[in-house]
């Protein structure tokens, strides 16, 4: 099963570990794109300070993120597990998972990134801002940046198993599965039941789409679950307490899309 997960806005300090190494992220077919994009958001960011702020969309109060950037060759570089914050990533808690979850983590979850393209929990990065959807003045916009060198590498990391796609459009821009892998990916939305008037009514959820999701991997992660289809996944999901609606979809080659539904958020 491959997990692809959407970054955090925000993210934990680099610390003062070891700096970036770029050969030794995962999925090396991106290397050459990664280089690309390192190179261009460091010497914008360590050239003109306000150009970069424009052109990654920062606020005066995110000024110092400019300076985090010019430095992201020489700053201390943790787990991406462990940069990535936010609602997702507070649900899903990395660090709190046993040794074995912890393994299937760094084996089984992508995050998407304007500037690693997409990386392992387990790899070691630095802290940064550079979202999907940035244009850099010499690439170009980012989405568009990705998407040759993703055609190449995420078939090949999907393998022949399942591909459980939980990022948000600007991300899922990046690269979209096509043929018999979209076959065997699944999509999740998450829907807030609620009764008025003595009727149920359903709403799609913002902010607790993204705790929920979390969650999900984790209960996944947790009990060691391997499903190796949609299907699968959907069954697995309901063993595990959770209510999911789905079927198969209107035609072969067209992804899954699963409801999984909620009746508290939080």
């Amino acid at each position: 099963m491959l997990v692809l997960l959407p970054p955090s806005e925000g993210k934990a300090d680099s610390g003062r570990g070891a700096p970036l190494e770029l050969a030794s992220l995962s999925l090396p077919g991106l290397a050459e794109a990664r280089a690309a994009v390192l190179d261009e958001l460091v010497d914008l960011c360590a050239a003109d300070e306000e150009k970069a702020r424009e052109v990654l969309g920062l606020s005066e109060g995110l000024r110092g993120e400019v300076a985090k950037n010019a430095a992201l060759r020489t700053a201390g570089a943790r787990p991406a597990g462990e940069i990535y914050t936010g609602v997702l990533y507070d649900a899903l808690d990395l660090a709190s998972l046993d040794a074995a979850a912890k393994r299937r983590a760094g084996r089984s979850l992508l995050v998407f990134s304007g500037l690693w393209g997409a990386v392992s929990v387990a790899d070691r990065i630095p802290s940064y801002r550079c979202s999907m959807g940035v244009k850099l003045p010499g690439l170009g916009a980012l989405a568009a940046h990705w998407r040759g060198p993703m055609a190449s590498v995420l078939p090949e990391a999907a393998g022949d198993g399942l591909v459980l796609d939980l990022r948000s459009a600007a991300y899922a821009a990046a690269w979209k599965p096509k043929g018999e892998v979209a076959g065997r990916t699944a999509t999740v939305r998450v829907l807030h039941a609620r009764m008025v008037d003595g009727v149920e009514k359903r709403s799609v959820v913002s902010h607790f789409n993204k705790a929920t999701k979390g969650r999900l991997v984790r209960s996944l992660l947790t009990a060691g679950a391997a499903p190796a289809s949609p299907a699968e996944l959907v069954e697995a999901l309901r063993d595990l307490g959770h209510t999911v609606e789905a079927g198969p979809p209107s035609r072969p080659g067209r992804p899954w899309a699963l409801d999984v539904v909620v009746r508290e958020i939080h």
